[in-house]
């Protein structure tokens, strides 16, 4: 593990003593992430007697912490350890919707609201104690109501100023609908992290049948607004992207947005390719299904989608059929929010890993080191993109 980093940011001495609270949700993910802390910090070579490395080298990093409920629905923050001077890291998938609780006797499902309370609390049992407070808000809580377009709420603009006032030191989330609404915290720290690379990795290894070049392959955004991200696999993968024109009504809302009338294509020919289709989430999946069979229209081959976050809010059942008729040949998304056990079990769909990654996210961070070459992993991405040629060429 340690040999591929060009430098050994743990020689450096830690922020404070390393403290995780991971919240109700999140315990699956949160033991491989522990785990691979505790391995990599036992193999590590340092000064004991060190009054910074008391307590380094721990069987584990878990701070155990509770919100429980009241029979009302009301709840609270319960620490069950000490955080005193330590450098904390609290973990919530605020979109884990399998998680629920009683209110007067009827089961609740816990919605973005109760998860984001819940973070507030933990926030406030630590009172004040710990050295620093950083919070790992995979999907930023309310990042689609990031902007005001009319008499409306910015409610993730606000969160992350709560967040701030309570006194949060550094928020990280993972491939924000539209990071701008960092300039709602100027100068507190905000990181938004791209998992290009978990991506690409996986695809190679479970699509043997890509050629990576501009005559065969080409990265689809199925919109204007992610082009960035769909531009910034382009440019490592040295193939030609194009993107959809999301075509409105703006005069009628439906379920808070106005509807899609056409989605039109800019771009080269696609007939005979493969296509990438690279976005922040798959909500219901119908804008998604839709640039698909556009594209299988103009010709396209195989057409694999990645996606960060894959809610998949109204079923599966689309998505088997469009992989039944071949619309669709692989779904890429991420294990950073809830997965269901039938989702898991599709054919047609890949999860990507970001526990590894997110461990040593928290590993860098409480040495104080830079995070600059896990935000732009190219040279990772360009040595697996020439392991894969040459496996496949030789």
């Amino acid at each position: 593990m340690q040999n591929d980093r060009k430098y050994e940011y743990y020689d450096s001495i830690p922020y404070g003593k390393l403290g995780i609270i991971a919240l109700r949700g999140y315990e699956d993910r949160i033991k491989d992430i522990d785990s691979y802390l505790v391995n990599w910090r036992s193999e590590r070579e340092i000064n004991d007697n060190h009054a910074h490395f008391d307590g380094y080298k721990r069987e584990s990093y878990l701070i155990q912490a509770k919100n429980p409920r009241f029979g009302s629905g009301e709840a609270k923050g319960l620490l069950l350890d000490s955080v005193r001077g330590d450098d904390i890291y609290i973990i919530a998938d605020v979109l884990n919707h399998s998680l629920t609780y009683t209110v007067a006797g009827q089961c609740n499902h816990m919605s973005p609201d109760d998860h984001y309370s819940d973070i507030k609390r933990i926030i406030a049992a630590i009172s004040g104690k710990a050295r620093r407070i950083n919070v790992i808000m995979p999907f930023l809580y309310e990042s689609r109501q990031h902007r005001r377009t009319g008499r409306e709420s910015m409610d993730c603009a606000m969160a992350l100023q709560e967040l701030v006032a309570m006194g949060v030191d550094d928020i990280i989330t993972f491939d924000a609908h539209d990071t701008r609404v960092q300039n709602a915290i100027p100068t507190s720290g905000f990181e938004s992290i791209m998992p290009t690379y978990q991506f690409i990795k996986n695809m190679l290894a479970t699509c043997p049948e890509i050629t990576i070049d501009k005559d065969h392959l080409m990265v689809i955004s199925p919109d204007e607004g992610g082009m960035n991200r769909a531009i910034y696999m382009a440019s490592n993968l040295e193939v030609n992207m194009g993107t959809f024109y999301k075509r409105r009504d703006y005069s009628r809302i439906v379920d808070g947005r106005n509807p899609i009338i056409a989605h039109e294509f800019l771009g080269e020919d696609v007939a005979g390719m493969d296509m990438i289709i690279v976005d922040d989430m798959i909500s219901s999946g119908d804008s998604m299904l839709e640039v698909s069979s556009l594209l299988k229209d103009k010709g396209a081959r195989n057409i694999y989608v990645c996606t960060t976050f894959g809610l998949f809010t109204n079923g599966l059942d689309k998505f088997d059929k469009a992989y039944e008729e071949g619309l669709i040949s692989k779904v890429f998304t991420t294990n950073l929010i809830y997965q269901s056990p039938e989702l898991l079990s599709r054919e047609w769909y890949v999860s990507c890993d970001m526990n590894k990654f997110i461990a040593l996210l928290i590993d860098t961070l409480n040495h104080d080191a830079s995070i600059s070459a896990l935000l732009e992993p190219t040279e990772k991405i360009r040595k697996a993109i020439d392991e894969y040629n040459a496996k496949h060429k030789g």
